[in-house]
């Protein structure tokens, strides 16, 4: 690790700087250092391609190089590429330039021409599941993808969250489904939660009669839940991945009456959160299932089950 880069390996702290090298890599997620690692090697090649220094980087070069993206990529991901460079520098002891007042100034005046909305994934609501769930056929394709929708809706699961889950996560009772969360995006020392998925009112369309059906169909007693299928109806050994998810939900887009653009992986995790402010549950209750740490974030949801609350049309008469 760079951060260790003039600590001497040898003697006897041999061993302690290797276990201080192993908590730096463990700091953040696999995830993050894979996001670090695509960021910087873009920008490198983009100060090689323009015979600029990368590492030191100067605040100039990293503004032009915002400028340059600003076009094509959204002002999040501009932030995000600034937290890669800033990193990249801090692990090679060097002052980072991202904090530079051309730098700060470039983003915003970005963010001010070109806007900073993100743009948000549809919500699969249960509207949309009522429709196309109990449709979906009996193969164990069909078995796979009504449990991956209706547990990835009832738990609001993020998407790398439902592929991670293993048949131990799982304890069935009489009551629903006790899941396990070992890790999430907010929970990256791994504390864990656990998350209660109760039996539905419909049985068609009930989380824990799909996940369970999905189970004894595919002879899954250990290992990933959520499992790739080949072309000859072969259940695999490995975890499905996140992509996978969203190529599921985009699938069935056309039968949600959306199109495969507007919906992703995050769209099932959307739907509960906004169907549960449409019916008037408590913040503090959908953050208890959701995982939500801060209520700024759920404005967005708020604010589209909100969307049709008050009739402007038929209050004025027309």
């Amino acid at each position: 690790m760079e951060a260790l880069a003039k600590v001497e390996r040898g003697g006897a702290l041999a061993p302690t700087v290797a276990a201080a090298e192993e908590f730096l890599r463990a700091a953040k997620s696999p995830a993050t250092i894979r996001a670090y690692r695509s960021d910087w090697a873009d920008f490198s090649a983009w100060c090689s391609s323009h015979s600029l220094g990368a590492l030191p980087a100067a605040p100039e070069t990293v503004a032009l190089y915002l400028s340059d993206l600003a076009a094509t990529l959204r002002p999040s991901t501009l932030a995000r590429r600034l937290a890669s460079i800033s990193v990249a520098h801090k692990s090679a002891v060097y002052p980072s330039p991202t904090g530079a007042a051309v730098v700060r100034e470039t983003l915003k005046g970005i963010r001010r021409t070109l806007g900073a909305a993100q743009v948000e994934k549809a919500a699969v609501r249960v509207s949309h599941l009522r429709q196309v769930i109990p449709d979906l056929p009996a193969t164990l394709q069909g078995r796979r993808d009504r449990a991956l929708i209706l547990v990835g809706y009832a738990g609001a699961f993020r998407r790398s969250e439902l592929v991670s889950l293993d048949r131990a996560d799982v304890i069935f009772s009489v009551e629903g489904a006790r899941v396990t969360l070992r890790r999430s995006k907010t929970d990256q020392e791994a504390q864990g939660s656990v998350k209660a998925i109760a039996y539905g009112s419909h049985k068609d369309t009930c989380p824990v009669r799909a996940l369970q059906d999905w189970l004894n169909a595919a002879g899954i007693v250990e290992g990933p839940i959520f499992r790739p299928i080949n072309r000859h109806g072969q259940v695999g050994a490995g975890r499905l991945s996140g992509k996978a998810v969203s190529l599921v939900i985009k699938r069935l887009a056309a039968r949600f009456g959306l199109e495969a653009a507007e919906v992703g992986g995050h769209s099932l995790r959307a739907g509960l959160i906004t169907d549960l402010y449409s019916r008037g549950t408590a913040e503090q209750v959908i953050m208890g299932v959701s995982g939500h740490r801060s209520r700024n974030v759920l404005g967005r949801y708020r604010r589209e089950a909100d969307v049709f609350s008050f009739n402007q049309v038929a209050a004025v008469g027309l």
